[in-house]
């Protein structure tokens, strides 16, 4: 039997797992659990592994692998804290039989996952986008350049849809633009009087700056992945 807290570890790491593909990070997960230290995680998944809910894949940093859910659970919903990024993942190329696309919104330029370089160029392309996505808001895309954001799902190549717009909820990842001259896709944390732009890649480190310095342009709603 799981106590509340493993039963809800256990259920955000298997929806957000069938929602981006990856395992969440010990922040995303420690945030979503409302621990105040991640080594409150630690004991949690181990505590899964030694009740064979869980199994910790090998040689892959922090990858995590649900092997049993609790009897009559219900995923509609992660636990308590930031909700879960829920991206609409188109295929371009797809097998035959997917869903036909009847709408696209334009292409603005590359955007950074990695080191900033400039975006909002003007339009490259456009990319298919779903008519309730656009029924929500006027949407632009971007191409993705570089790693930063492996571990949100988001691959160097990806086009990424946003929502045009100058405010986001904390933990939305958004495209900011830094001192108006470079522009990164990253995690939006807000930390007292300042924001925090977040990498889903350990390899990156969190960037922090005054609230003047940093304008949101559009926060992250969908993705569109190229097979080949």
């Amino acid at each position: 039997m799981l106590t509340i807290k493993q039963r809800e570890l256990l259920l955000f790491i298997h929806q957000h797992i069938k929602e981006s593909g990856v395992s969440p990070s010990f922040d995303e997960m420690k945030d979503a659990l409302d621990l105040a230290s991640k080594s409150g995680i630690h004991r949690l998944i181990t505590a899964l592994e030694e009740r064979g809910f869980l199994r910790r894949l090998a040689h892959r940093a922090r990858a995590l692998e649900v092997l049993k859910l609790p009897e009559s659970a219900a995923v509609s919903a992660p636990p308590r804290g930031r909700s879960a990024f829920k991206p609409s993942l188109v295929g371009v190329g797809a097998p035959a039989g997917s869903a036909p696309v009847a709408y696209d919104v334009p292409i603005l330029g590359r955007i950074a996952a990695g080191s900033p370089i400039e975006a909002l160029q003007g339009e490259i392309g456009r990319a298919p986008a779903s008519a309730d996505l656009l029924a929500g808001g006027e949407c632009f895309a971007l191409e993705v350049h570089g790693d930063s954001m492996i571990q949100a799902g988001i691959l160097d190549g990806d086009v990424v849809v946003l929502r045009k717009g100058e405010t986001a909820e904390n933990g939305d990842i958004v495209v900011a633009l830094i001192d108006s001259e470079e522009a990164t896709l990253k995690r939006l944390r807000r930390r007292g009087n300042s924001i925090a732009l977040e990498a889903a890649n350990p390899a990156y480190e969190t960037r922090i700056f005054g609230p003047n310095r940093v304008q949101i342009q559009g926060r992250l709603v969908a993705l569109v992945r190229r097979y080949t």
